[in-house]
């Protein structure tokens, strides 16, 4: 009995061996598309009062949890059961990642033309917090596309292992994923209150905590935007991973590149191949009278 009770201990242990071995790897792999998560949610965060910043952004947390709690059976159902659709949804992944991406810079350098919408009369509270809850809504389906790519880039890298194992990497990652996203996140956006509290802290015209409250003031648009490029260029980077390792040919056109190269070449040239596609289809798909 005692032999049986240190053979479980053991296989428990080496179960938490391959779960950590494989997190990192998980971890890594979405590291990438975590970037952008950040960036995209850090710009759906902000321009609220401050009074109402971190409540919105917990509403949007408690959104990202269901999301993930909605996604991740389905994904572990499809690596049960149907095993080879999982390098086949990451690829189709790569594919939007790499267009995301694409379409960012395209934007950058041609910026479309916005419809102006009309302007919506807020008289009351209630107003306000409609539109609150809209906005909130927009984030939380926001939040639904990224956590998708995350879980199944994350399942891409423990796919071989057993179900038992790809079950606690996958919901390690998605849940460090939530709550490291957020809680940066939270941190950026009141990031130019603790400034202005710096700037208020005492009467004396320039003193230290003036100049350390003015930076992280006038700071804030500039992560936000820094943080946007970075996601961006991770978009391409990971999405050239993804084609790289599911691809043959673009694994043995590529081998004689460093890897971050060869993923960036991958990832830009097949983003802007969808990118005018897309463009090329809306083109011609008849306009409704």
């Amino acid at each position: 009995m005692a032999s049986g009770f240190f053979a479980l201990l053991d296989d428990i242990a080496a179960l938490m061996d391959d779960v950590a071995t494989m997190g990192k790897l998980a971890t890594k792999k979405t590291a990438g598309i975590l970037g952008d998560d950040l960036a995209v949610n850090a710009e759906k965060a902000s321009g609220f009062v401050s009074s109402r910043e971190i409540p919105v952004l917990w509403a949007i947390t408690k959104g990202s949890l269901k999301n993930k709690a909605i996604i991740l059976p389905f994904a572990f159902i499809l690596s049960a059961f149907l095993p080879i659709s999982i390098p086949i949804i990451l690829t189709l992944g790569g594919f939007y990642l790499a267009y995301e991406g694409a379409e960012k810079i395209y934007e950058y350098f041609f910026p479309h033309e916005h419809h102006v919408e009309a302007t919506v009369e807020v008289k009351t509270e209630a107003d306000i917090l409609e539109l609150e809850k809209e906005k909130i809504k927009a984030a939380i389906v926001t939040d639904f596309i990224l956590s998708v790519e995350i879980v199944i880039i994350a399942l891409g890298t423990v796919v071989e292992h057993p179900l038992m194992t790809q079950i606690i990497v996958v919901s390690v990652v998605a849940l460090i994923a939530t709550v490291g996203v957020y809680g940066i996140v939270a941190l950026i956006v009141r990031m130019d209150d603790f400034g202005l509290k710096l700037i208020n802290l005492n009467e004396q015209d320039d003193s230290f905590s003036d100049k350390i409250g003015k930076v992280l003031v006038n700071a804030l648009p500039w992560v936000i935007k820094s943080l946007g490029f970075i996601g961006t260029i991770a978009l391409l980077l990971v999405s050239g991973g993804i084609f790289i390792h599911n691809i043959p040919y673009l694994h043995d056109l590529f081998h004689a590149l460093p890897s971050m190269l060869a993923e960036l070449i991958s990832g830009t040239v097949i983003g802007f191949a969808v990118l005018l596609l897309i463009n090329v289809f809306k083109k011609l798909k008849p306009k409704k009278a």
